[in-house]
């Protein structure tokens, strides 16, 4: 099942793509906070919400799936052996002898998470003149827990949508920690929508993004460092996972700093993100106007 969440007529309201790709059918349920509803419902083992209505889907407009996520969404960097390698002399430089013994794991606040479609807003020359692109899987936590083991994570897995990890380089580099350079306002594209994950093995799929129809990335999610049920059971040591929780598994080599020259992101620029199974994320980046 494909879960989105759409604005209409003034509110948001969460809905499923119906199976012909033509209507979406709309879940009679509040949609302020998006697919968390129905996750959270599914949490608690109560029947899926009744369907209230539907709409061509020509003539919607999404949002992310998780437009208000409940709290900071837990994000891994390092996860692909050939990312680790093209930053190792930066990003990676204080850990790269470590690069197989724990996920790195930093976080972004739930306000920059912007739709499908949605400008991401570069902030200037003054804030950062280094904006780069990430694209990655995301997991959406169902079932909640505490010291999940691997072995049984996968069946805390609701559904996967997609993320672009947007990051303003020299500001992480600037400081011991990731999270202000990680989370500038419209910093976290989500989208367009959440598979759930009896439709999608999110251990085997394929990541690619493009900028202005340039191939950037490319890679399959089987060559993460730290798989899926391993950073399920790492974010969950000691922390009590909720449903609707997102983790955003690490992105592939291509990214813009790892390029010789680097290449930051400018006014104008398009990034495609595209995980099979899941659909398309795509974003317009434009100059923040002074004020």
């Amino acid at each position: 099942m494909r879960i989105a969440t759409i604005e209409h007529q003034g509110q948001l309201r969460v809905c499923r793509l119906s199976a012909d790709g033509i209507t979406i059918e709309l879940f009679d349920v509040d949609g302020s906070r998006g697919a968390l509803a129905l996750i959270e419902s599914a949490a608690r083992g109560l029947p899926l919400a009744a369907v209230n209505g539907s709409l061509p889907l020509a003539q919607v407009h999404f949002v992310a799936p998780l437009p208000a996520p409940r709290r900071n969404l837990f994000c891994v960097g390092r996860n692909y052996h050939a990312h680790a390698k093209e930053l190792h002399d930066s990003v990676f430089k204080d850990n790269a002898k470590t690069v197989d013994a724990w996920p790195i794991v930093f976080t972004k606040v739930p306000e920059c998470v912007v739709g499908p479609g949605s400008t991401v807003r570069l902030p200037g020359a003054a804030v950062s003149e280094q904006i780069d692109y990430e694209a990655e899987l995301a997991v959406v936590i169902g079932r909640g827990g505490r010291n999940i083991s691997a072995a049984d994570a996968m069946q805390h897995v609701y559904g996967y949508t997609i993320v672009n990890d947007v990051t303003a380089r020299d500001v992480q580099m600037r400081h011991a920690q990731w999270d202000l350079g990680k989370s500038f306002d419209t910093f976290c594209p989500m989208g367009p929508w959440l598979v759930t994950a009896d439709e999608l093995d999110g251990n085997n799929t394929r990541v690619r993004c493009w900028v202005n129809g340039e191939l950037r990335q490319d890679a399959r999610t089987t060559d993460l460092i730290f798989d899926i049920p391993t950073l399920i059971a790492t974010c969950s040591r000691g922390i009590t996972l909720l449903p609707g929780d997102v983790i955003a598994t690490g992105s592939p080599a291509g990214v813009g700093m790892g390029m010789k020259p680097p290449r930051w992101l400018r006014h104008g620029d398009v990034v495609r993100i595209e995980i099979d199974g899941i659909g398309t994320l795509e974003n317009t980046f434009l100059e923040e106007t002074p004020k």
